[in-house]
């Protein structure tokens, strides 16, 4: 698949009208990373890639925008002790805790879970991602609202 320079247009003018500050976006060797903010160096942890792909074209655009980002309302620790594990966000998208709308949340703070199991679910781009554990524990935190914005890299739960 292959992206056309109107595609990336849309593509820059959607996320300058939405409330992230921060986007990157890989297809096949093209990869986009726009900031709305301070301008990210490549490299940084924040820029890491779920895939490591060979060597690639780098898009990077710094939109304007007045709308202020929205910060998550959940309780954060202020460390990750020893021994717990993060769920970080593997992309970009919508927090959400249940299947849909008025469902019963898929895990809660004090719940044990299996590995493999279904956390939460990250809308990205009209898709439901659903994120799995990647190992048995118990919920300790949930550090992100329902239905907030989450950024890629972000930590969301942390599993003891």
């Amino acid at each position: 698949m292959e992206l056309s320079e109107d595609d990336v247009l849309h593509i820059l003018k959607l996320i300058d009208e939405s409330k992230f500050d921060y986007f990157q976006l890989e297809v096949g060797e093209l990869k986009i990373t726009v900031s709305k903010g301070d301008p990210i160096p490549l490299g940084s942890p924040t820029t890491q890639s779920i895939a490591a792909p060979a060597p690639s074209s780098t898009v990077a655009a710094k939109p304007q925008s007045t709308a202020s980002s929205s910060t998550p309302t959940a309780a954060k620790p202020a460390a990750i002790p020893e021994g717990m594990v993060p769920i970080t966000a593997p992309l970009l998208g919508t927090f959400y805790v249940a299947p849909e709308p008025g469902a019963p949340p898929f895990v809660k703070v004090g719940d044990s879970i299996a590995e493999g199991q279904t956390l939460l679910i990250i809308e990205a781009m009209k898709v439901m991602n659903q994120i799995r554990s990647p190992r048995a524990g118990r919920i300790s935190h949930i550090l992100i609202a329902d239905a907030e914005p989450v950024e890629y890299g972000a930590p969301m739960m942390v599993i003891e």
